[in-house]
């Protein structure tokens, strides 16, 4: 029995070699050199310059880091639950649909394999305030729409709406979750008087809280690493100077612009470790406060 476990043993380390061989060279160790680089003056090509915690210091001092913390943060704030409570809504209907439910899942996760790029591109087609497709349409019905692209105060949420582009993945979360919800729960809150709207808090919600939980732990972080559709939008044409560029400074542009533009490599890992510790702190806090409203099966609360 012994030699039969030390077999498995070895067999099971073999099938996981290749992600502890990939985790380590595109993972730990990269973040390790962050970390050694955050200490360090380095600009790519020449040698390090060892500068203590001055890169540290200088993130206190850098005006941009608090703005473009501050427009990742509301971004974050809009998307998260946006996102979740539209993909929650379309997982419900899908969950009435009886024919053809494939062709409907399939049609909502699509977009998600859209490239980021794409999405930033279709940014300014659709928000372009003078010829896009949602000031058009607003027009047709009476109203003026805002100057998306040039306006501080709505940069942010047109590039919210559209991230929601594609929200596929967590449509198919939710609905996977809804599915497993026991039928006998809806019967016995139905005998009791409950309505569709008590049945959906005091029943649905409860027991797809799991999935909730995911998705909001998932799509935060996300949301707080948002590079591709920003920069595309808005650092990635050839008219920057024409767009609002402060309200589109996200954390992780500004990261890219100190390393690959300006090369400061080192103050770009201390930048990236800085998101590191907010990202934590926030995933921290949201697990925290998840023992209260996550409801697991076979739980004794």
């Amino acid at each position: 029995m012994a030699s039969w476990r030390n077999r498995d043993t070895r067999a099971a380390y073999l099938f996981i070699l290749p992600w502890l061989v990939g985790f380590a060279l595109l993972t730990a160790g990269p973040m390790i050199a962050s970390f050694v680089l955050s200490f360090t003056n380095y600009d790519g090509i020449g040698p390090t310059r060892n500068v203590g915690f001055d890169n540290y210091r200088q993130l206190f001092d850098d005006p941009s880091v608090a703005t473009s913390m501050m427009n990742t943060l509301v971004f974050t704030a809009l998307r998260v639950p946006l996102s979740m409570a539209l993909a929650l809504a379309l997982a419900m209907l899908l969950l009435r649909v009886t024919r053809g439910s494939g062709f409907f899942r399939t049609v909502f996760y699509l977009p998600v394999m859209t490239p980021s790029v794409a999405v930033g591109i279709l940014f300014l087609l659709l928000f372009n305030g003078n010829v896009g497709v949602i000031n058009r349409a607003l027009e047709f019905v009476g109203i003026t729409g805002p100057s998306w692209t040039t306006d501080g105060s709505w940069v942010k949420p047109g590039l919210v709406l559209t991230t929601l582009w594609a929200l596929g993945g967590t449509v198919v979360i939710y609905l996977a979750a809804l599915k497993n919800v026991p039928q006998e729960l809806y019967e016995a809150a139905e005998l009791d008087g409950a309505g569709r709207w008590s049945s959906f808090v005091n029943v649905t919600l409860p027991q797809i809280s799991g999935a909730l939980f995911f998705t909001l732990i998932v799509n935060t972080i996300a949301s707080l690493q948002t590079f591709t559709e920003a920069y595309t939008a808005f650092y990635g044409t050839a008219n920057t100077q024409t767009y609002s560029s402060d309200a589109a400074l996200f954390y992780v542009v500004y990261l890219f612009q100190q390393a690959f533009q300006f090369m400061h490599m080192g103050y770009a890992s201390a930048l990236s470790w800085l998101l590191f510790l907010v990202i934590l702190v926030i995933t921290l806090v949201q697990a925290r406060l998840s023992k209260r409203f996550v409801y697991y099966e076979g739980d004794a609360r």
